[in-house]
């Protein structure tokens, strides 16, 4: 979804709002079924079923911003359409499956129907613990953190792990995927200093993704450049060697990364994995125990997920896998993006290289500042909740406009949408605001006043 789509739809709904009562004429199929429906008196059954839906209960929206970001990534999240007749058909044609309220629907129906489609149109909002990992990463180094993952070693280790399965093939804003994230990572690579490590490890590049080499590509996962000092020449033909080909065993290459990886214990080593997917796995190799595996051995990695382009479904995936690993998910739509996200471990490595040279002392004191990622991810979140409210608007208009939900059907849902948008909107002004309050301490103390506020009650 474009960044600024809501401005556009904002306008949009408003106009919606003002033009009243005058709708557009519907399409014909669809007005005949109303006509039916409104000519058709409920009898004394459909009475007695609707007194019995009244009992079901329905399930309640989110009530914390911790329950709102654990919500699963809806598959329409994206969604988007022009008022015409034939965007109107797609539009019914794509929610077809939600509860009918065509006739005289019940309170639950009604609330079954906002629930069921705000599902499919959940946005990926990230809340506290979103900020918590944006801090710790921000804090590596510091030599008040007490887990020691976030403490500077002797040694800096950098390993990324690139998706080569087919998807990976596919086109972004005119670039191949794999294209762009090769030339992503050799900008990355070439900014490290010099004393840093890195390594790099393909999966599913090997056989195609037709069903008949599945088992082939659901076992590659290779080491194309063994975590060493960076060597220009030996790194591009490492590269140029990748083609995107085949299946996504994500679960068999996090556990050969912990392979790479054993011969650099945490006690002497700051490791840092960055996983980089468009997608979900495709071999039933269980990626998130295996993430938790590598999390959790004495290599100690700092494990940070970013989705290429992704559906719903890698999303989710993807975000299960930085969560059992307190890592940072950043979901890219491009290579400037991703370009923006790996430049995060450069300038991690470039403090690295001075905590080598001038040590602890002069590093300390680090404070928040209004102008980092930590407060520009909260805007996110403001324009996540507008294009959420707005999308249901746009579809419950749809509906309305068709034949399918009275006006004062749509009213209520709307009234409904704008009250559960109103309070998402009202949590992320006062998370805002507890931000600000934090911004003169140093990370290390923000961590902490954000633990004991926000995972105390998730433990």
């Amino acid at each position: 979804m474009p960044k600024y789509k809501h401005l556009f739809v904002s306008c949009l709904v408003g106009m919606l709002v003002l033009s009243g009562c005058s709708k557009s004429e519907p399409i014909s199929e669809v007005k005949e079924a109303k006509q039916v429906a409104t000519s058709k008196k409920p009898d004394k059954k459909h009475e007695e079923q609707k007194q019995n839906e009244e009992t079901v209960e329905v399930e309640p929206l989110p009530s914390t911003y911790q329950e709102l970001e654990m919500r699963p990534v809806g598959d329409y999240h994206d969604f988007s359409f022009f008022l015409n007749d034939e965007d109107k058909k797609m539009v019914l044609e794509t929610f077809k499956g939600l509860p009918d309220l065509s006739n005289n629907p019940t309170k639950n129906e009604m609330d079954q129907f906002y629930n069921e489609l705000l599902s499919h149109l959940q946005e990926d909002y990230k809340g506290p613990e979103e900020a918590i990992r944006q801090l710790k990463f921000q804090s590596i180094g510091d030599p008040n953190m007490e887990d020691s993952r976030y403490q500077f070693k002797e040694n800096l280790n950098v390993e990324i792990i690139l998706d080569a399965s087919g998807s990976m093939a596919q086109k972004v804003n005119g670039t191949v995927k794999m294209e762009a994230a090769k030339e992503s990572i050799m900008n990355f690579v070439q900014q490290l200093p010099k004393e840093a490590k890195v390594g790099l490890r393909v999966y599913g590049h090997k056989g195609s993704n037709a069903d008949s080499d599945q088992k082939i590509s659901c076992s590659s996962s290779e080491v194309m450049y063994p975590i060493s000092s960076y060597n220009q020449a030996s790194f591009i033909s490492s590269l140029d060697k990748i083609k995107p080909t085949g299946w996504t065993p994500t679960g068999l290459a996090l556990k050969e990364a912990q392979k790479d990886l054993s011969q650099f214990d945490g006690s002497k080593n700051t490791n840092i994995v960055y996983l980089v997917s468009d997608g979900i796995s495709t071999c039933g190799d269980h990626p998130v125990e295996a993430a938790k595996e590598l999390y959790s051995s004495n290599i100690e990695p700092i494990v940070n997920i970013i989705g290429f382009d992704v559906d719903s479904k890698g999303e989710n995936e993807l975000k299960r896998i930085a969560d059992v690993t307190e890592g940072l998910y950043t979901n890219v739509s491009d290579e400037s993006e991703l370009n923006e996200e790996l430049s995060k471990i450069n300038n991690l490595a470039e403090t690295w290289k001075q905590w080598k040279t001038v040590g602890l002392q002069r590093l300390e004191g680090k404070k928040i500042q209004n102008d980092l990622s930590i407060f520009s991810y909260i805007t996110q979140e403001e324009v996540k909740a507008q294009d959420e409210y707005d999308t249901f608007s746009l579809i419950s208009f749809v509906f309305w406009d068709q034949g399918l939900m009275s006006t004062e059907t749509r009213e209520y849902l709307d009234e409904k949408n704008r009250e559960y948008h109103d309070w998402i909107n009202k949590e992320i002004e006062k998370f805002k605001v507890e931000l600000k309050t934090l911004n003169e301490k140093s990370y290390v103390e923000a961590i902490k006043v954000l633990e004991e506020k926000y995972q105390q009650n998730t433990q």
